[in-house]
């Protein structure tokens, strides 16, 4: 019997590396996919979209916050893989008395990074894990690198937006925040989490970024935010690149050097 600690530091022991995996966060699915779980992983949510050959074949046991436990039981687990954000507590805490689970909890790139690697140890990819944090790491290094300038002096404000009526924003203590830090932006919104924000035109953020999750925001509301702030250069943004915090991190500098491009 092997023990593992999660991110929230609650252990689960496993007799032998686990053969039928159910994930229930979109990010971390793909990562075990990049891991080469083809066979391991039995079931997924319906927000689990990456790889679409899994979203078509995958059974899936419903959604991050509405987990149906007999789907579950019905795929006989052994294990299940979830997230302190993105899933319910109640529903966590009754999927665990049935099935070991362990829990991610990520508020930054590092958080992020322990995550990849505390998962490839868990369901025996170590070696794979290692490589994909590894090249993650590096990308941000060389990304800061070349975009030094960005990264010294002052920050410009990122007022990031993930709702709409009411219009909700990624605060401080998430983990888009941390990525926005690690892009060169400062966070417009000094509150916690996702607070509800009163638009008004008293203080404008240099720029605000429309994410296309979980809110679809569309060019339209565009037009609608630069009546209310018409100094704020306002752009859509893929919101997985900032917000997904598994193995699509390989793909998020190429497209930050995108979004800097359109910016400028």
């Amino acid at each position: 019997m092997k023990e593992y600690k999660d991110q929230m530091n609650h252990t689960i022991r496993l007799s032998a590396p686990p053969r039928r995996i159910v994930s229930l966060v979109p990010s971390q699915t793909e990562l075990l996919y990049d891991l080469g779980l083809e066979e391991e992983v039995v079931g997924i949510t319906k927000f689990c979209i990456h790889p679409k050959e899994w979203f078509r074949t995958k059974n899936r046991v419903g959604g991050t916050k509405n987990i149906s436990l007999e789907k579950v039981l019905s795929l006989q687990p052994d294990l299940l893989i979830g997230n302190k954000e993105e899933n319910e507590k109640e529903n966590i805490e009754n999927l665990k008395s049935h099935v070991p689970t362990w829990m991610s909890d990520i508020c930054s790139l590092s958080d992020a990074i322990e995550m990849i690697e505390k998962v490839g140890e868990l369901v025996g990819k170590t070696v794979k894990a290692l490589e994909i944090s590894a090249q993650i790491k590096d990308s941000f290094a060389q990304f800061k690198s070349e975009n030094f300038e960005r990264f010294s002096g002052e920050s410009p404000s990122v007022l990031y937006l993930i709702w709409r009526n009411p219009y909700l924003s990624a605060g401080k203590n998430t983990f888009i925040d941390s990525i926005l830090s690690e892009c060169g932006f400062s966070n417009f919104t000094h509150e916690d989490r996702y607070p509800e924000i009163v638009m008004n035109s008293k203080k404008s953020p240099n720029y605000i970024f429309l994410s296309s999750e979980p809110y679809p925001f569309k060019e339209k509301h565009i037009d609608e935010l630069n009546l209310i702030y018409p100094k704020s250069k306002i752009i859509l943004v893929d919101g997985e690149m900032f917000s997904w915090y598994g193995s699509r991190l390989l793909k998020a500098t190429a497209y930050f050097k995108e979004i800097y491009l359109e910016l400028n």
